[in-house]
């Protein structure tokens, strides 16, 4: 009995977006995500380039908005419950 899609990630109840992760494969996404910033970022501090922090973090930014467009709930303003 499938009830519909399994959501990674909820939507806000509020405004546009999402909010916390539902299961534990958006968990995942989070942390990965998180640990890639941890890694990446006392590289870039090194670098005077800011072109190279503007791609950095136009690209994590896009791969966590793309995530959740794909596996969280359906975009949409939302007024609460």
């Amino acid at each position: 009995m499938d009830s519909g899609p399994r959501y990674w990630f909820r939507a806000k109840s509020y405004g546009w977006g999402w909010g916390l992760p539902l299961t534990w494969e958006g968990w995942v996404v989070i942390t990965v995500w998180l640990g890639v910033w941890v890694a990446v970022i006392p590289s870039l501090r090194s670098h005077r380039h800011v072109l190279e922090h503007v791609v950095f973090v136009a690209g994590m930014v896009a791969a966590l908005f793309g995530v959740c467009c794909w596996k969280g709930e359906p975009l949409r303003w939302r007024w609460g419950d």
